[in-house]
């Protein structure tokens, strides 16, 4: 079976942009369809891929966090080359904590942080998730259940210290939350694990600006941008973005 493997996004529109940023072990489907619904009502959309993430998972866990988050600042520097002034950034998952971290850093419109593990993980948890994104990558490359079970065994068996990086960069980037300044919507769903919901609340907490909202989705899980509410996610980030003043209203890609 052949692959298409998932590629970064630009959709231009008007002079507001937004930085989609999507999850560890996901890519950029996560938030392409995100894109096109904000893209569709104006704005400017640009989903970067991570560096080691949609192709074999061993490339994804030898390549090191750090690259995950360049290929985010990255992102947001492609924005700001191209002429945009006020960009809002959006994350799902460890985008979610990128989109934080970004907040910290960049004079950003907006955060948009979903699903956000801010909590500290172990490395057993991390090691879980690539497993699982290694069996559903094996499987649709029409490899037979021995040797993806054999395959797994190895991966197993990797060295950690990506793993460890990925670990310090949630935990630093929990402790900087206070010095976001930009409007923030934290969105979690109740069917998640208690690690991302506990996250929430802690995010919500240490956030110290007056424009800063939290919203819950009962019918949701981990991954809101593909889950069931997945309507009403996208229409509470248009709601949410609609709701601040913008002084960026034509020029660029219009």
């Amino acid at each position: 079976m052949k692959l298409v493997p998932p590629q970064s996004f630009t959709y231009r529109g008007g002079a507001r942009a937004v930085l989609l940023l999507h999850g560890y072990t996901g890519n950029t489907l996560h938030v392409r369809k995100l894109g096109r619904f904000l893209n569709d009502r104006g704005y400017t959309c640009h989903g970067p891929l991570y560096k080691g993430h949609g192709t074999i998972p061993e490339e994804l866990l030898h390549t090191k966090p750090s690259a995950w988050w360049e290929s985010a600042v990255e992102g947001y520097e492609y924005l700001e080359q191209a002429g945009y002034e006020e960009i809002a950034v959006v994350g799902v998952s460890l985008g979610g904590v990128f989109s934080l971290r970004l907040g910290t850093l960049f004079p950003a419109k907006a955060i948009v942080s979903m699903c956000a593990p801010i909590r500290e993980k172990d490395n057993e948890d991390i090691l879980r998730r690539v497993l699982e994104y290694a069996r559903w990558f094996k499987s649709i490359e029409g490899k037979e259940e021995p040797q993806i079970e054999q395959e797994l065994i190895q991966l197993a068996e990797e060295p950690l210290h990506s793993l460890d990086q990925l670990r310090k960069l949630i935990a630093s980037t929990a402790s900087q939350v206070k010095r976001i300044s930009a409007p923030t919507l934290i969105m979690q769903g109740e069917l998640d694990e208690d690690l991302y919901l506990e996250s929430a609340r802690i995010i919500y907490d240490e956030l110290t600006m007056p424009l800063k909202e939290l919203k819950w989705y009962n019918q949701s899980g981990h991954i809101l941008t593909m889950d069931k509410q997945h309507d009403l996610v996208f229409e509470d980030i248009y709601r949410f973005l609609e709701s601040l003043e913008w002084n960026a209203v034509s020029g660029i890609g219009e």
